[in-house]
């Protein structure tokens, strides 16, 4: 406190006031840092090195795993306490609101995927969804395809509108890139551009069995759920919009280059969506 106050008030006086002679306290301020003080120094140096990496967006919890990745033996709480001392901060999460219409009269398919988000291997089970986002000059809407067995977004695609051409060209984008083989899953809520003839035509086309959650229930659908929430927290709230063209731009690189490719998720183990498949990929390989 001494220290930290010295500009301000007289050092003599703040010793008095607190009982600590002058001497004890010139003792200390010239003293060498402890082991401890020197590790902790260290740890601040990666902290900020994974913060910044992760662009400002990993909790504790991430850059643990980045500190023991670099050979660190630490606990969370010191790493916790840590950035605390900094002013390091992760993304608290926001709500966020539906924005496709289940209200129409389009065939709509019964609820095969059951909340069974764990799969066994990629291109078993997709799902998909549309968000908005809010810019100067009016909305854009985000459909993306997530393949639930690395929760990588396998497709996604961008508009000024929420009309079917949105969700098909996420959708063509996921095929192009995956191939999956016939009878995939393909889970969706019930909005009217999901339940419409041409993307329900554009499944069976492809052999892709088709799911549906539940009326008025987001749980049934909570991984896409949960990745717009991550990109609304970690991108879209953290700045304003001028327009479609800078938030679609951002967006693009936020999915391709960070959170496919470097983003420890932790549903897989503190691995990024990339890496787990790359991981399946060796083992299967191994095994064969």
């Amino acid at each position: 406190m001494i220290e930290a106050e010295k500009e301000n008030f007289p050092v003599a006086i703040m010793c008095k006031q607190l009982g600590v002679s002058r001497g004890g306290y010139y003792a200390w301020k010239h003293r060498d840092p402890s082991h401890r003080q020197k590790i902790d120094e260290e740890l601040v140096v990666h902290i900020k090195k994974s913060h910044t990496e992760s662009r400002g967006t990993y909790g504790s919890p991430r850059v643990l795993d980045d500190l023991k990745g670099e050979g660190f033996q630490v606990g969370r709480k010191r790493v916790a306490h840590l950035m605390r001392e900094q002013g390091i901060t992760g993304n608290a999460p926001r709500h966020f609101r539906r924005t496709t219409d289940s209200k129409h009269n389009l065939e709509v398919a019964d609820n095969l995927l059951n909340r069974q988000f764990e799969v066994a291997a990629p291109d078993t089970a997709w799902a998909t969804d549309i968000t908005y986002v809010r810019t100067w000059q009016g909305w854009l809407y985000l459909a993306v395809v997530i393949d639930l067995f690395s929760r990588r977004v396998v497709g996604w695609s961008m508009a000024t509108h929420m009309r079917t051409s949105l969700v098909l060209g996420a959708l063509d984008m996921a095929l192009g890139r995956r191939r999956p083989g016939p009878g995939m899953l393909h889970h969706s809520d019930r909005g009217s551009q999901y339940a419409s003839h041409d993307y329900r035509d554009a499944l069976k086309e492809h052999h892709i069995t088709c799911s549906m959650s539940r009326k008025g229930n987001c749980w049934d659908n909570s991984v896409v759920e949960s990745f717009f929430g991550t990109l609304k927290q970690e991108l879209l709230y953290r700045r304003p919009w001028p327009s479609p063209k800078m938030a679609r731009t951002a967006i693009a690189e936020y999915i391709e280059v960070f959170y496919n490719r470097r983003r420890k998720h932790s549903t897989l183990g503190n691995i990024s969506p990339a890496n787990f498949e790359k991981r399946f990929e060796r083992e299967a390989a191994l095994a064969a």
